[in-house]
């Protein structure tokens, strides 16, 4: 017998928008607090009927049905910046493009780009000097750009239209915050002035993009980049290869995925090992004793347990992405539940992460909790940093692999420690960054 979510335990509303004055002042605090209300939790956010799910099963069950899920209208917005791109397409659409891009992203193929990765990271610590004060998480998002336009375009950031392209991420960023906070509620077409710069930028991005495509068709250069590889993916069933639209939808995806979320893990993982200088020291002990100040390579990633472990942990307190929304397109249920046509779904990475029922002492930073036997036992939809189902991020091994060897590259030559005092602030949009940047003080390690 299905029971109706209305008729369950919700948190109380104390304006005429329902929830939307909580969940913008503190969304992160806001859905922890709900948690506390069961399984499945009734949200109304200004006119549309919503639920928090906070049971694993439940979790597993929308993420793996994405038919009659599909992404929320709050993230359907990303369409004006990335197209019918993988992230925001949807049916089959969503479908064949996964299957054209899939091979792209192949382990192997992907691993052939762990050499620009440490080499990028190297070129970058030439730079530092023993003792300055840095923005790490705005040296993270330069370093992390630099290397994914290496790797799908096979040129540098420096370069015109790359250059482009960075500012252009840089305040589609900023604009979704903005639209975060008013709930989406002004539109993109208003002629604001923050709407009229967004839309310049993205126009500036789309000619760049279309350019790199362009002079790569003329070229008729073969290169391993990742734009090559998708120009000549072809869908095995229909032979049919991606259109320079569709490409450009794919690459502005890969750029915003492909740096974003990895700086974010980086940025989150500098400030942990600050704050845990005993973490710090196990994670240079196992550097210095596998690399012995050698440059790591992906061979070396196998023997460096803690380091993945560091980052796992990092990844369950700081989610690279805090909260993930789906629609339900018809009336549906989800486990015992009936759920309307139109109700928006709400799953929290971070509250998840964060669940004492999953997570012993969950507030605490501790990698050595990853331990095979611990990964085993924990169910299905209650740590995700990468989504679940059949929409899992496509590019998981490529971020994986980055944050490790970036982590390798940086750790066993500089100590990173918090400026005192600087504030710190997760801000969930699109991504979970800190909201002013994080200051740190780097120290050169001696050997």
């Amino acid at each position: 017998m299905t029971q109706d979510i209305v008729e369950l335990s919700a948190p109380p509303i104390n304006s005429i928008v329902g929830h939307l004055v909580e969940l913008g002042e503190d969304p992160l605090g806001f859905l922890t607090r709900c948690r506390d209300y069961g399984d499945i939790v009734p949200l109304r956010l200004g006119l549309t009927p919503c639920c928090l799910l906070t049971n694993p099963e439940y979790i597993e069950e929308v993420l793996k049905n994405r038919e009659t899920f599909i992404k929320s209208r709050g993230f359907r917005v990303l369409k004006t910046l990335l197209g019918e791109g993988l992230l925001t397409a949807e049916g089959e659409s969503w479908l064949s493009q996964r299957r054209l891009a899939q091979p792209v992203f192949h382990q192997r193929r992907i691993n052939e780009y762990g050499e620009t990765m440490v080499e990028y990271t190297n070129r970058m610590l030439q730079t530092w000097q023993d003792g300055e004060v840095h923005d790490i998480h705005a040296d993270m998002m330069r370093l992390t750009l630099a290397i994914v336009m290496k790797c799908i375009f096979n040129t540098d950031v420096d370069a015109g239209e790359t250059k482009v392209v960075a500012n252009a991420l840089d305040v589609a960023m900023h604009w979704f915050e903005s639209k975060r906070r008013q709930n989406f509620l002004v539109w993109e077409w208003f002629p604001r002035p923050e709407n009229i710069r967004y839309r310049d930028a993205v126009a500036q991005m789309d000619a760049a993009i279309y350019q790199l495509i362009s002079d790569r068709r003329q070229s008729g250069e073969k290169t391993n980049d990742l734009l090559s590889m998708l120009m000549e993916a072809r869908d095995e069933e229909t032979q049919e290869q991606m259109d320079d639209k569709l490409l450009r939808d794919e690459v502005a995806t890969l750029m915003l995925a492909g740096h974003e979320t990895t700086a974010n893990t980086l940025s989150w993982t500098w400030m942990l090992l600050s704050q845990h200088p005993e973490v710090q020291e196990k994670l240079l002990a196992e550097l210095n004793q596998v690399l012995q100040g050698n440059l790591p390579t992906i061979q070396d990633l196998s023997r460096l347990p803690y380091t993945q472990q560091v980052i796992k942990e990092s990844m369950r307190l700081y989610p690279p992405v805090s909260l993930i929304g789906r629609e339900a397109v018809q009336d549906t249920t989800i486990g015992d539940y009936e759920i309307a046509q139109g109700t928006t779904i709400m799953i929290s990475q971070w509250v998840m992460h964060r669940h004492p029922q999953y997570f012993p002492d969950p507030e605490v930073f501790q990698p050595e909790r990853w331990t095979e036997e611990f990964e085993k036992q924990l169910p299905r939809g209650v740590y995700f940093p990468f989504g679940d189902g059949p929409r899992i991020c496509i590019g998981k091994g490529f971020a994986q692999m980055e944050a490790a060897l970036l982590l390798a590259t940086i750790a066993q030559r500089f100590q990173i420690e918090l400026v005192p005092g600087f504030p710190i602030i997760p801000q969930p949009s699109i991504t979970l960054r800190p909201e002013y940047g994080i200051k740190v003080k780097i120290k050169q390690i001696s050997n």
